[in-house]
């Protein structure tokens, strides 16, 4: 097992999503589509689209998530981009890799003292023959540079800084997010502060964190026929090898 898809599952029924009046806490990876979201946990688009359009007025996103899909990533920006009033978000803990594009795609981007952003390369993931893997490092070479396009919007400075950068997997306090352009503002005297409890054992520069345990996981879906089970599970992955970069 390849150690993103062991993250994801590390990190598997540990998040929460949910909206209450204008405010939607996004501490959840981000999945590709509901069967991702099932299969390997996090929010899919269409639960996060679902909580924004029963929101009515300026939004705040609280966000501590590992990040995830980018292209889930992307549908959730269209969404907010056609949202008819502003989006707020507010890092509490961690916005790192898709999580980070989402929060500088609000209209304001703010942060808690303690909190952290981390950008980096795409990750892509491929079975098949020469072809197919060149084509898949092509495929990651265009989304990096939409990704990096994404900071440079937020910032005024030039995509190529931002490549640098998550080239590097870089990881930003809110004071250096704030130099780098990144976040608007660091948001003090915050009285909630929740822990950053998501296994970061993918990322080479992660800060530490409390190794998840055993009991934390969620149990892997389980179906009459284990073989047919595993069977399904082959395909889906297979599928989102290559669809689904994180």
């Amino acid at each position: 097992m390849t150690p993103q898809l062991k993250m994801r599952l590390e990190n598997k029924g540990k998040g929460e999503f949910r909206a209450e009046a204008n405010v939607i806490w996004l501490y959840d990876a981000v999945a590709a589509d509901e069967d991702e979201a099932y299969w390997f946990g996090g929010v899919s688009p269409m639960g996060f689209i679902s909580a924004l359009q029963s929101c009515d007025g300026p939004v705040t996103l609280r966000i501590n998530s590992p990040g995830g899909s980018v292209f889930g990533a992307q549908a959730m920006i269209a969404a907010m981009r056609e949202f008819p009033h502003p989006i707020t978000a507010q890092i509490d803990a961690i916005a790192a890799s898709a999580a980070s594009v989402i929060a500088v795609e609000c209209a304001r981007c703010v942060m808690v003292p303690g909190s952290q952003m981390m950008i980096h390369k795409a990750w892509g993931m491929v079975i098949g023959n020469e072809d197919d893997l060149r084509q898949t490092a092509d495929l990651l070479e265009k989304i990096d540079g939409q990704i990096a396009a994404s900071y440079a919007r937020k910032s005024g400075k030039d995509a190529p800084v931002y490549e640098d950068l998550m080239r590097a997997e870089t990881w930003f306090t809110p004071e250096e997010a704030v130099a780098e352009g990144l976040a608007d503002e660091v948001k003090e005297g915050n009285t909630q502060r929740p822990q950053a409890k998501w296994s970061l054992s993918a990322f080479a520069n992660a800060p530490a964190m409390p190794e998840p345990t055993q009991d934390a996981l969620a149990p892997e879906p389980t179906a009459e026929d284990p073989a047919l089970a595993a069977a399904s599970r082959a395909r889906k992955l297979a599928a989102r090898l290559v669809a689904n970069p994180i």
